[in-house]
């Protein structure tokens, strides 16, 4: 059975989350928020690990969907 994108609401405190990741970038220039962006996006995709799931969360990021819906 294929692993698919969890695309449903899965945080356990998604306000909490929002909150450190603006705390995180506080201060920082746009270039260094962008370099930091990319290194977050490199460590959480390390943790996911399984490119098929990788591949779905691309092209839903990239779509025009609403990536906090499944359908």
């Amino acid at each position: 059975m294929p692993t698919l994108l969890i695309t449903t609401p899965n945080l356990e405190a998604p306000d909490d989350f929002y909150e450190a990741l603006i705390e995180t970038h506080q201060g920082l220039s746009t270039e260094e928020s962008h370099a930091l962006n990319a290194r977050l996006v490199l460590l959480l995709a390390n943790h996911v690990g399984s490119t098929e799931v990788l591949r779905q969360a691309l092209a839903a990021a990239r779509s025009n969907d609403n990536p906090g819906t499944h359908r």
